[in-house]
């Protein structure tokens, strides 16, 4: 695809990036899942129930299974006797047909006996055993669940595309289903680059940081519902991340590198990835995370994003190019977290020509949703990172907004 220019700068837009990120992926093949394994993800076939459900008519109460007719006139002044015949409880009672003038005591869930027509709770009996009194009318049909009355043989309950939450799950389980078909969630391999990181836990040196961006990464693949692998920390040796690379091709439907992307003489995923021709590296017009890439590696041509280092603008191209392409290799629309509807309670500015991303804190009060953006929006201040949790979207052609002004925002800890 040609770069375009998003306000003439010969910067890519944040639209046109994202629409080639799109095109280029195309959803992962769909298998039979057992059903936790498939919870929360869209189904990629139509579930049709074998069964009737309710399978069999059944007591919705514990009492006795009675005719109407028999007891059509009962009432506390004038209490209808009945003989017990016998007794149903739900997954133990044999078949029964109720005679005219008699009774069964059954238990709820437990089938119907052929020939009666409503249920008498025990609350309105004396709770006889050989015998009950029964003190209070029935309406017909009452207390009995209808065979089929739910769902009917034939059916079909869920449609492609639906996504299998509890309930869904619990559907497809009562129509006999252990397994249904769904894509996977994608496998994403998270790379931090850079001689100066260390990992949590270890000794500093003078020059070295924590490595916070691929716990991050990580904790947002878990977040998308993807299967996140955290990879060790690789140096800027050019020969080493290739190494590491490749090594985790055989677990990845999909790579996320962060740092060495800029142009400095140490970006390593630049240098490396650069030379295979197959990772295009480009600039889009966003702050933060102006420089991004995005291609495909190895023989399988598994996708890559490489993201910069910065852990803030890590974040944002994550949210912005990743979630989105997450979401498409599973199938789940929309692709992108909606925008919400917020009023601004600060003036913020923006540079011109970009789209730029602030961290702001959305809370829903009495008089509608507001945004107050966090103090500090440098994109290496992951505290102000940690503060935020939504974006504020400010469109290119804007530079300032005041406050008391309704902007769009992405709230950040919503499900989608």
């Amino acid at each position: 695809m040609e770069a375009h220019s998003a306000t003439g700068t010969g910067l890519r837009s944040v639209d046109d990036q994202l629409r080639r990120v799109l095109e280029s992926l195309a959803p992962l093949t769909a298998y039979d899942q057992p059903l936790l394994e498939a919870t929360g993800l869209p189904i990629a076939e139509d579930v049709t129930s074998p069964i009737d459900l309710p399978r069999f008519s059944n007591s919705a109460m514990d009492g006795y299974a009675v005719r109407y007719v028999d007891v059509a006139e009962t009432s506390q002044e004038s209490p209808v006797q009945l003989p017990v015949v016998g007794e149903a409880a739900a997954g133990t009672s044999q078949p029964y047909a109720l005679a005219p003038g008699t009774s069964i005591r059954i238990m709820t869930g437990a089938p119907v006996p052929n020939g009666a027509d409503c249920v008498i709770p025990v609350e309105a009996t004396d709770n006889g055993r050989a015998h009950v009194t029964i003190f209070a009318p029935p309406q017909p049909n009452q207390h009995v669940r209808y065979a089929g009355e739910d769902v009917r043989a034939g059916e079909v309950v869920l449609k492609e595309g639906s996504i299998l939450d509890s309930r869904e799950t619990g559907l497809v389980a009562a129509v006999g289903r252990s397994t249904v078909q769904a894509r996977p969630r994608p496998r994403v391999v998270i790379m931090s680059t850079g001689s100066e990181l260390r990992e949590p836990d270890t000794a500093l040196d003078y020059d070295s940081i924590y490595d916070a961006n691929s716990y991050m990464l990580a904790a947002a693949a878990k977040a998308a519902e993807a299967i996140p692998y955290r990879v060790g920390i690789v140096s800027d040796e050019p020969h080493e991340f290739g190494e590491a690379l490749s090594d985790q091709l055989v677990r990845a439907d999909l790579v996320v590198t962060s740092g060495g992307v800029s142009k400095g003489d140490y970006d390593v995923v630049k240098d490396v990835l650069g030379r295979l021709g197959t990772v295009e590296f480009t600039e889009v017009a966003m702050q933060p995370g102006k420089p991004q890439g995005f291609g495909f590696v190895g023989e399988d041509q598994t996708p890559i994003f490489t993201l910069p280092g910065n852990p803030v603008s890590a974040f944002v191209s994550f949210e912005v190019f990743v979630v989105p392409a997450l979401r498409r290799m599973m199938g789940r629309l929309p692709y992108r977290r909606p925008l919400v509807r917020a009023r601004l309670t600060d003036d913020v500015t923006a540079p011109a020509d970009r789209r730029t991303y602030l961290r702001a804190h959305f809370e829903v009060e009495a008089t509608g949703a507001t945004v107050a953006p966090v103090r500090g929006q440098s994109s290496h201040r992951i505290g102000s990172l940690a503060r935020a949790n939504c974006l504020v979207v400010v469109p290119e052609e804007t530079t300032s907004i005041a406050a008391g002004e309704t902007v769009n925002a992405l709230v950040l800890d919503r499900t989608f």
